[in-house]
């Protein structure tokens, strides 16, 4: 099953992709379908009693308002030899908010040249929980997922290297593109073996596989959710594989004009133009 949050009549409404079209449902956003009475199950046959076309969709981040937006870095093996680090024993965690998230069709706003013009790309994995967990891991925790999306953690790259916390080049506002769609677990399994790959003006500066992660879907719920309480609707972005843009000689960024394409086998794509 795939669910969207799609813009509508002046808010925000969630829907079940039916082939062309979209069923909606009666719920804002995918988060509230997550947390309803039914859950996924009660999803799977709701009929809104109206339908929009999925080419006239207005697509808006798959979980506009997550809670937790949790993003765990230097997760690629191929991305920890390029930036030449230690393959880490334990997951590296920072946060974005939500203000950050932007529709998969939406234009990335880029900050002023005088803030910054070290803007980079990251195609992610993302996960959405779908069941509140504590002290979870194994089966229990590929449970509580209840599917997939692509995100591109689009990266500051010299707030992010002010200090040696990770936050402030990381969730700059309107930088994080976000969807198109929930694919639900049951097609995707643990999220492994998944082909992704980022393009910038039909040029591929990102191509790996998500079977190169060091911690994949499991082992981060497992681990995170002996920190906190994991709910309906959180958001992990999974961390991003080798080709990113501050590893290049030279470095190379984003700039008005580009448009961004980020792409995961089997879960969609996102396309967004920078401006």
């Amino acid at each position: 099953m795939e669910l969207v949050t799609i813009r509508h009549e002046g808010g925000t409404r969630a829907g079940r992709i039916e082939g062309d079209a979209i069923v909606l449902l009666d719920a804002p956003t995918v988060k509230e379908v997550l947390t309803a009475d039914g859950g996924l199950a009660a999803a799977a046959t709701a009929d809104g009693g109206a339908t929009v076309a999925v080419v006239d969709a207005d697509l808006a981040p798959v979980v506009p308002k997550p809670d937790k937006l949790v993003c765990v870095g230097v997760n690629y093996r191929d991305h920890i030899a390029e930036m030449g680090r230690e393959v880490p024993g334990h997951p590296t965690y920072f946060a974005k908010y939500a203000r950050a998230l932007v529709g998969p069709n939406d234009d990335i706003v880029l900050p002023p040249a005088e803030v910054s013009t070290s803007i980079d790309w990251e195609c992610e994995l993302a996960l959405v929980i779908g069941r509140s967990v504590r002290n979870v891991s194994g089966a229990a925790a590929l449970a509580a997922i209840a599917g997939y999306c692509v995100l591109n953690d689009v990266s500051v790259r010299d707030w992010q290297r002010r200090t040696t916390q990770f936050l402030a080049g990381k969730t700059f506002e309107g930088l994080t593109p976000f969807g198109p769609s929930l694919v639900t677990a049951d097609q995707v399994g643990d999220g492994s073996g998944l082909a992704l790959s980022t393009t910038v003006n039909g040029v591929v500066k990102q191509e790996s596989n998500t079977s190169h992660l060091v911690f994949n879907a499991v082992d981060i719920v497992s681990d995170l959710s002996r920190v906190m309480t994991l709910d309906p609707g959180d958001v992990i972005a999974t961390g991003t594989p080798g080709g990113v843009g501050a590893a290049r000689n030279p470095p190379e960024y984003l700039k008005p004009g580009d448009e961004l394409v980020t792409t995961i086998e089997g879960l969609g794509r996102l396309v967004n133009r920078c401006r």
